[in-house]
């Protein structure tokens, strides 16, 4: 199975789908811009850059339910296919065409996990762990965020349901070597669902935790601590 979550039309699918079971509008997270940052790769004492982690070491840096607490439930994992989504207004977006949507981009090694909050009906947050190279995670990243940052307000054409999107920059937490953070505010059919999602490069492993921005915020930093601290 192939995971296009990180990839920008797999967030915004996954956005069509809420919005398509949505009947109820959701109110904007205020967001102060701020500019990503970055340092140079990082290397190991002997002056080697590290290597990406076995694929058997990221599921155990996933939140678990136990994290989480009794008011969520685990989502099981689909495999969507996105390729009946198309960028119409968004010249760094459409340039990415096919490789966007279908996860040419995306780094071989990940594991994701997605929760439902018991509390509300369209309320889901998702965490995805990537390893790679150094450069290779930062190139790739960079791509999909410097292309979003490019149009703030685009639109996706879904089949026959276009979807005004909005993006907005918002800060992201001071943590990893490199971090990006966005809301994406999408209305369709005079609905309105937002995502937030923020990703964040230590090294060899690349975090992004998406979703409704009050469960990314309330889970962000426990989702941190946990995937970019070694297991003891």
């Amino acid at each position: 199975m192939r995971n296009h979550g990180f990839i920008l039309l797999g967030f915004a699918a996954a956005a069509t789908l809420t919005l398509a079971a949505c009947s109820t509008g959701s109110t904007p997270e205020p967001g102060s811009s701020g500019p990503r940052q970055a340092s140079s790769p990082s290397t190991t004492p002997q002056g080697k850059k590290a290597a990406p982690l076995p694929a058997d070491q990221l599921g155990p840096r996933l939140l678990d339910i136990v994290d989480m607490g009794s008011d969520y439930r685990v989502q099981p994992q689909q495999d969507s296919k996105h390729g009946d989504i198309a960028v119409v207004g968004c010249p760094a977006l459409e340039k990415l065409g096919g490789a966007a949507a279908g996860g040419a981009l995306d780094f071989p090694t990940q594991a994701k996990v997605t929760f439902a909050y018991s509390g509300s009906a369209d309320s889901e947050v998702a965490e995805e762990i990537y390893t790679d190279t150094e450069d290779k995670l930062s190139s790739g990243t960079r791509t999909i965020f410097d292309a979003m940052a490019a149009c703030p307000k685009y639109q996706l054409a879904s089949g026959s349901t276009p979807i005004d999107v909005t993006t907005q920059k918002v800060t992201a937490p001071e943590r990893g070597d490199e971090r990006w953070a966005t809301v994406m505010t999408l209305t369709s059919g005079g609905r309105t669902t937002m995502i937030k999602q923020v990703a964040v490069r230590s090294g060899t492993v690349l975090v992004v935790v998406s979703g409704s921005p009050g469960l990314v915020d309330t889970h962000l930093g426990k989702a941190l601590d946990k995937a970019l601290t070694p297991a003891t």
